[in-house]
């Protein structure tokens, strides 16, 4: 007489029905505070792995891990992942949901249980960012996760469809502004794909869609960071105006911003909508050496 078969291996990824059933086991009812929607099909997970590229031996941050769909799909590529969840029962879930599922990938994973907005310093140096960003958080994690980690050479997130256009709009287009002028300091952005409303649970009441964010260096200014980040939303705050006028408080007057927009080789004239990041800088720049001939 034969052995008998043994029994199937459970699916590594999860499904709608496990992630139910995980949630239910802890106590989880998604919330809109947080922004939680799980994604519920393995071959979303498996897609948005592919298309970040990532390669076994990759370290990969990953903001807002939920129930761990993500983060199996990452470990089965063979990355080495840091999880950055701010829900404790969640983070606290997520080690075990991987030994269960797949437990010879379970050393390659590391909790860390905080906000995203305040972790300064990970365990090891990732080069990768992928995640599934809560839409209520998805501008803010991406810019501060670019600026604390400059060894993350490339991001791909799932962020609301309305947010992905903004971050890889160009200028002079209809949905270009603060997200886009401040995404471009650090990184090139691109749609990479969008994402059926269907994958999620519970379905979110707005489409999403993935955006590629490729690190390059910033622009050749002696103006910081922070400077060419407050003439941008100087720039926007009044976005219909013209430079002369929008940046008339940033830079003291109108009469100033209409001088300092033309040390800056730029028609004062212009509405800020129409700058890339180069013209932002140098406009900061040119605020800066204005300010030291007056002193």
């Amino acid at each position: 007489m034969s052995p008998p078969d043994p029994a199937p291996a459970a699916p590594r990824l999860l499904t709608a029905s496990s992630v139910r059933a995980l949630a239910e086991r802890l106590g989880i009812r998604p919330t809109k505070t947080l922004g939680q929607n799980f994604v519920i099909d393995p071959g979303t997970v498996r897609r948005i792995v592919r298309t970040a590229g990532v390669q076994a031996g990759d370290t990969v941050v990953e903001v807002g891990p939920g129930l761990g769909s993500l983060t199996l799909g990452l470990l089965e590529a063979g990355a080495h992942v840091l999880a950055v969840e701010i829900d404790p029962v969640l983070a606290g879930a997520l080690g075990q949901t991987v030994a269960e599922r797949a437990p010879e990938d379970a050393a390659r994973l590391t909790v860390i249980a905080a906000d995203a907005l305040s972790v300064h310093e990970l365990p090891a140096t990732p080069t990768r960012l992928v995640a599934n960003l809560p839409y209520n958080v998805a501008v803010p994690v991406l810019l501060t996760f670019l600026e604390r980690q400059p060894s993350l050479a490339e991001v791909l997130v799932m962020v609301q469809a309305e947010v992905a256009d903004r971050l890889a709009a160009p200028p002079g287009s209809r949905t270009y502004g603060v997200p886009s002028a401040k995404a471009a300091w650090y990184a090139s952005a691109t749609r990479a794909g969008t994402i059926s409303r269907s994958i999620f649970w519970p379905v979110p009441n707005v489409d999403s869609a993935l955006v590629r964010m490729v690190r390059r260096d910033p622009p050749t200014t002696t103006a910081s960071r922070a400077e060419v980040f407050a003439c941008i939303d100087a720039a926007f705050a009044q976005r219909r105006k013209t430079l002369r006028a929008a940046l008339a408080t940033w830079a003291g007057s109108p009469q100033q911003a209409e001088q300092v927009a033309r040390a800056a080789g730029i028609d004062p004239s212009t509405r800020g909508e129409r700058l890339d990041i180069t013209q932002f800088a140098a406009l900061a720049a040119a605020r800066n050496r204005a300010r030291e001939v007056s002193r």
